[in-house]
């Protein structure tokens, strides 16, 4: 069943198509990989669906509903989110409420019982820290839920993204390059919580990675794009073996020059 279907999007910088009239179909329940070089607009394709920059055509649907004109909150309110490339923290506080924040959306108290401090708003907050301290023992993290997160290293802070947006119980998660910066013992840790996830939470991935052996043993439907326009899609097998492919990555052989 598609959960996600982006058609015919196009993005538009300064007169400069960053994703040029670009279809795919997420798949519930699945991975799948975003790959490219670099400057394929792999990235912009992401912010333009989650309404962080403005589509110069096309739609994007959402379980039958089209999103394209919504905001960013409404999007993601609808289900889509994201983690970056670079982690953002809230660099003063600790892991554990970094995760906290993640579940703004599905808080349950409003803004005056929160204002006033009443015991539903107490309620709340222990549902939520209770919520993301088992996040955080997902990703072998609660030992470390009190450090304050400007003193993690980078791969640490990338699991703690992505454990935050997982609070906000996306049915559809992007992940920006999730891996860079780890070792390979965190590279497959990660790697397993995605499949994890997906099994157990139904969260439908969409996931950009330069690490070829790892995007193509963790993604089930792997996406091309280069220029801006997607090339090629298929299996992993399907789409390492895809000419297109090939000279994107490694250019055109001596043959076609």
């Amino acid at each position: 069943m598609t959960l996600l279907a982006i058609e015919n999007l196009t993005v538009t910088y300064r007169g400069l198509r960053a994703v040029s009239g670009v279809s795919l179909a997420l798949q519930e329940h699945r991975i799948h990989g975003l790959i490219g070089p670099n400057g394929a607009g792999k990235t912009s394709l992401l912010n333009a669906v989650c309404g962080f920059v403005p589509l110069t055509a096309g739609r994007i649907v959402m379980t039958g509903r089209e999103i394209q004109s919504l905001p960013a909150h409404r999007i993601a309110a609808a289900g889509i989110g994201r983690t970056f490339q670079q982690a953002e923290m809230l660099a003063d506080q600790t892991i554990l409420a970094n995760v906290m924040t993640g579940a703004y959306a599905h808080r349950r108290s409003n803004f005056l019982q929160n204002l006033l401090g009443t015991r539903a708003k107490r309620r709340a907050e222990r549902e939520t820290r209770a919520d993301a301290e088992a996040m955080l023992a997902a990703f072998d993290l609660l030992a470390l839920k009190d450090e304050i997160a400007v003193n993690l290293p980078f791969g640490t802070q990338k699991k703690v993204d992505l454990a935050r947006a997982l609070m906000a119980r996306p049915r559809v998660l992007m992940l920006d390059e999730p891996i860079s910066g780890m070792n390979d013992v965190e590279a497959r840790a990660v790697i397993e919580a995605c499949r994890r996830i997906t099994r157990e939470r139904g969260v439908t991935l969409l996931v950009i990675e330069h690490n070829m052996h790892v995007i193509m043993d963790l993604a089930e439907t792997i996406h091309v794009l280069h220029h801006g326009e997607m090339i090629a899609e298929g299996t992993p097998s399907e789409v390492q073996g895809n000419p297109l492919v090939v000279e994107a990555y490694l250019g055109p052989s001596d043959a076609d020059a």
